[in-house]
């Protein structure tokens, strides 16, 4: 299994930021596709950024583009999301996961397999 645990949630004003860190197990991280998902209460879980095993291809969502920046360290097995003028609409539970394939880079949520506990983010108005 692959192991993954965020952290960096918290509670921030509008305008603000915040930078969540996954960090995974195994010596295979290296050649996963990692993604962040988010889920607001009430709402559907929804993929807002991924990038492929080497980091040289990202995806975001519309509604973060320009605002969030998903970057990875292979060295430290570690995935980042860095999170700029937060607004709060922005407020939900944040999930890195893994697809369950190497070399697999997908934004289709049904191919990761691989989920940590989440980090809950709260943006004050």
């Amino acid at each position: 299994q692959v192991h993954l645990v965020e952290s960096g949630g918290g509670l921030v004003q509008a305008g603000g930021s915040l930078k969540l860190s996954c960090a995974a197990s195994g010596r295979t991280f290296s050649s996963y596709a990692m993604g962040w998902f988010r889920q607001a209460p009430g709402k559907e879980r929804e993929l807002v950024a991924a990038i492929n095993w080497l980091g040289s291809s990202t995806f975001y969502a519309d509604s973060v583009k320009g605002r969030f920046t998903i970057s990875r360290d292979n060295a430290k097995n570690t995935v980042y999301l860095q999170m700029y003028s937060l607004k709060p609409e922005d407020t939900a539970s944040y999930y890195c996961a893994a697809p369950v394939q190497i070399y697999f880079y997908t934004q289709d949520p049904s191919s990761y397999g691989y989920w940590g506990q989440g980090t809950q983010v709260i943006v004050s108005s």
